[in-house]
């Protein structure tokens, strides 16, 4: 509807988007469907597009309900505004890639590994909160039963494997569990070695997603101890594409992956 009001008002997307001090493919993925909007923002696209009252109304209620929608409402208070916003449109996501330095990545974390890392950042955590966090992991992780999951293109760092996080039977349970995912059609794991040396993504860990309609730009998020930055613009797309490709050319196959992994399993 909002793509529609704007097309008959003759105002491009890129006037738009400068209008709400936001990044172009940012409005795309909001008429698209594919990111909320809050009241301030409707109101003021409603101001440029010389909507009428009525109009004005029935976009602010759309809003909140779209603000309400998604299994991840049910957790504001585990997961922050910056995190859901991820989480929303991870959910849509044809294409998942992603590099981890630190981490075996979320969508393949176990209840145990998941719990040994957030007690390890968060000390002060209580048991309830603890499993609020498992269970978010958990829903997003559902999505790769689906009929049509997501296909995940994983590289970690070798270090990630070695790590005893948790302790030996967590790790055991945790690299069972990556090398049951490495045997789905629709999951690449691989593993950086520690062999490749210097590497184009050693200033940490990214993710790249894509869309299934060519419509929606594809993004790349980056996460810190503040929050999550997204990247959007063309040039960045491209910088981590480059980035992707290196780390593909440097890790192992996901064959030697998975022989890694069995010789961790059953040492």
């Amino acid at each position: 509807m909002l793509r529609q009001l704007r097309q008959d008002a003759g105002i491009t997307r890129k006037s738009a988007a400068e209008w709400l001090e936001i990044g172009e493919p940012t409005l795309s993925k909001i008429e698209l469907g594919r990111q909320s909007i809050k009241g301030p923002h409707v109101r003021l696209l409603c101001q440029l597009y010389d909507v009428d009252a009525s109009t004005v109304d029935t976009l602010l209620r759309m809003a909140r309900e779209a603000n309400q929608r998604g299994w991840w409402t049910a957790y504001r208070d585990t997961v922050p505004s910056w995190f859901r916003h991820y989480v929303g449109l991870e959910s849509d996501a044809a294409d998942i890639w992603a590099y981890e330095a630190e981490f075996v990545p979320g969508l393949l974390q176990t209840s145990e590994y998941i719990k040994a890392i957030t007690r390890a950042s968060r000390p002060e955590i209580s048991d309830e909160e603890l499993d609020r966090e498992v269970a978010v992991r958990r829903e997003r992780q559902a999505r790769l039963d689906n009929e049509q999951p997501p296909h995940l293109h994983l590289i970690i760092n070798e270090a990630v494997v070695w790590r005893q996080v948790g302790g030996p039977k967590v790790m055991q349970e945790q690299t069972e569990h990556m090398l049951h995912a490495s045997r789905l059609d629709h999951v690449s794991l691989r593993v950086l070695p520690f062999s490749a040396g210097a590497h184009a993504a050693m200033t940490g860990s990214f993710i790249l997603i894509r869309f299934p309609d060519e419509d929606t730009p594809a993004f790349v998020y980056v996460e810190n101890d503040r929050g999550g930055v997204y990247q959007e613009n063309p040039g960045d797309i491209e910088r981590y594409t480059l980035i992707r490709e290196q780390l593909a050319a440097l890790a192992h196959t996901e064959d030697d992956t998975r022989a890694l992994l069995e010789q961790l399993v059953s040492p």
